[in-house]
């Protein structure tokens, strides 16, 4: 059967079994999520049967941050990596398939987010008569070819051509899983950039709005591997949990213009970086801080700017569903808690998912949707059908 004949009878099945991958701005790993999706639209409703998130090397950690969020790099470099790492992903799937003794021909779908590696919004770059413009490698030709499985992948150029920044996506599966009836809800993703999506309980789309809030783990990671030898991360939130945090320089850090712009907005690592906080500490006269004050300072401001955005809400009486690898770092969710005060704040697992696999699960569902769905205006986002299909014959 050619894949063409294949994808049609897919795209009519009233249940489809689709891995989502997702690899965020932490570039600490691969999420898989092996899903079953029953139905598309509203009507969708989706398990995870398995997941697991594939650590990346050290070295493969290095190799990507060459050219990641870099506005001057090797040309090779970013070529060659294009391949390597669908190849990498590729890799990872058949092991994990091997692991949960599924079979390749079981699995109708593949939705590959790609690994972003620079994210130019026109109003960040602000480069006359230049456009909207994000870029993820990891060719999803290479990932069909080498699993024998369908593909979908490169979700957000088509965002990005119909009128949208390319970011953040979260809004379509958000909406489709998640909306209640029964409670106005935030579904928010702390991961290296943190975003929420707001779903209102009339479950008009019209009302639903996403929107990026600023770093999430993005900054505090960069600090932690430049200035704590040995570690990658604040696990738990612990480094930070010791520091103090000081008031100069975090007022420094929330005065810049991405805060002062309207919702929807979004952002990444080329704004919030270690050059960002070099400026913010220069301006404050901050720059004699202790180490461990200056990340709990950044953990104060990752608090401080989702609490800002979410207080902008007309609706106040919500449910936060929190998600990403922020949800681990204790510290930070107990100022997040403090700052939003008479708000209840739980993990998508309450919910059905696992908080980690989330967001692979949500550009499942994109796949879903893109060979089986409609079209959906939600919010301001326009009705575009998102991703790249790639055959593997």
């Amino acid at each position: 059967m050619t894949s063409i004949k294949k994808l049609d009878i897919i795209a009519n099945k009233p249940v489809r079994l689709i891995i989502g991958l997702m690899s965020g701005t932490s570039l600490d790993g691969l999420d898989i999520a092996f899903c079953r999706f029953k139905g598309k639209g509203p009507e969708t409703e989706v398990e995870v049967l398995n997941f697991k998130t594939q650590s990346y090397s050290t070295e493969f950690q290095e190799a990507i941050r060459k050219v990641f969020a870099q506005r001057k790099i090797d040309l090779q470099e970013l070529c060659l990596l294009n391949a390597f790492i669908a190849r990498k992903h590729a890799a990872y799937i058949n092991n994990a398939l091997a692991d949960w003794n599924v079979e390749s021909n079981d699995v109708d779908l593949i939705a590959s987010h790609g690994q972003t590696i620079y994210h130019a919004p026109a109003r960040q770059h602000r480069i006359e008569g230049m456009p909207d413009a994000t870029l993820q490698i990891g060719d999803g030709d290479h990932i069909a070819r080498l699993t024998g499985i369908i593909t979908v992948s490169d979700f957000r150029q088509k965002h990005v051509a119909a009128g949208g920044e390319g970011a953040p996506l979260a809004v379509y599966g958000d909406y489709l899983i998640f909306s209640s009836k029964e409670e106005n809800r935030v579904m928010l993703n702390i991961g290296g950039i943190a975003n929420f999506t707001y779903l209102p309980k009339s479950l008009n789309p019209v009302e639903v709005m996403c929107t990026d809030v600023g770093p999430g783990n993005t900054l505090s990671d960069a600090f932690v591997r430049a200035n704590f030898p040995g570690k990658r991360y604040d696990e738990g939130g612990e480094i930070a949990s010791k520091g103090k945090a000081n008031n100069n320089l975090l007022e420094a850090l929330l005065e810049d213009s991405f805060f002062n712009q309207t919702f929807p907005k979004t952002t990444g690592p080329e704004v919030f970086n270690l050059e960002f906080l070099k400026n913010a500490l220069t301006k404050s006269g901050t720059g004699n801080l202790a180490s461990g004050d200056i990340l709990a300072t950044l953990n104060s401001f990752t608090a401080r700017a989702i609490a800002l955005a979410l207080k902008s809400l007309k609706v106040k009486d919500y449910v936060i569903y929190a998600s990403g690898g922020g949800i681990h770092n204790k510290t930070l969710l107990s100022k997040l808690q403090d700052a939003l005060q008479g708000i209840t704040i739980k993990t998508t697992q309450s919910l059905g998912i696992n908080p980690d696999a989330k967001e692979a699960v949500l550009f499942a569902s994109l796949a879903n949707e893109c060979v089986s769905g409609v079209p959906l205006q939600i919010g301001g986002v326009p009705a575009v059908r998102l991703g790249k299909i790639s055959l593997p014959d």
